[in-house]
């Protein structure tokens, strides 16, 4: 308990903000609606945006570190895609938004990314030099790049239903 609560006290505030707006994000996801494709790419913004600036302070401009992240992007990339392959999304463009089916996945999806996150930056504060061990850092670039890839790909989804829709007299074209 002690542990937890160490770990609670050194952890800075933007974080807990940071959960709170992913855990509000994610129960607004399993609800139907409409939604702008801006407002879809705050997500997977703040996690590329997060992990470039994480390997950007650890790694630098280590090609091996920004080829894992890229290789795991790639990899989540896929799986985001095809999360969503079932998903309804139709495209309004008389109001520019995209209506989408609920979306189940969202927040156990941010919450299991946040935690992974969160547990491995928390080692690497507490450890600076797990940065260099070979399969520590192996994880972390992987899983790292992974999750952000699942919300790129899914936010790629998106951006392929609103495109698949052509412009037309019917504002209403399903994607």
């Amino acid at each position: 308990m002690n542990m937890l609560q160490q770990f609670a006290s050194h952890t800075p505030i933007w974080v807990w903000a940071l959960l709170v707006f992913l855990i509000t994000r994610g129960v607004a996801a399993m609800k139907p609606g409409e939604v702008t494709l801006g407002r879809l790419a705050v997500v997977p913004a703040l996690f590329t945006a997060w992990g470039l600036w994480s390997i950007s302070a650890r790694y630098g401009t280590s090609w091996q570190a920004w080829a894992l992240w890229l290789i795991g992007i790639g990899a989540g990339t896929g799986i985001g895609w095809m999360m969503l392959r079932h998903a309804v999304l139709t495209a309004n463009r008389a109001t520019g938004k995209l209506w989408r089916s609920a979306d189940y996945s969202l927040l156990p999806l941010l919450l299991v990314t946040f935690v992974v996150k969160y547990g491995f930056e928390s080692a690497l504060a507490m450890s600076p030099t797990l940065a260099g061990d070979v399969g520590f850092r192996a994880a972390y670039l992987l899983l790292s790049g992974g999750f952000t890839g699942i919300f790129v790909g899914k936010y790629i989804r998106y951006v392929a239903a609103w495109r698949r829709a052509a412009p037309s007299d019917d504002p209403q074209v399903t994607g």
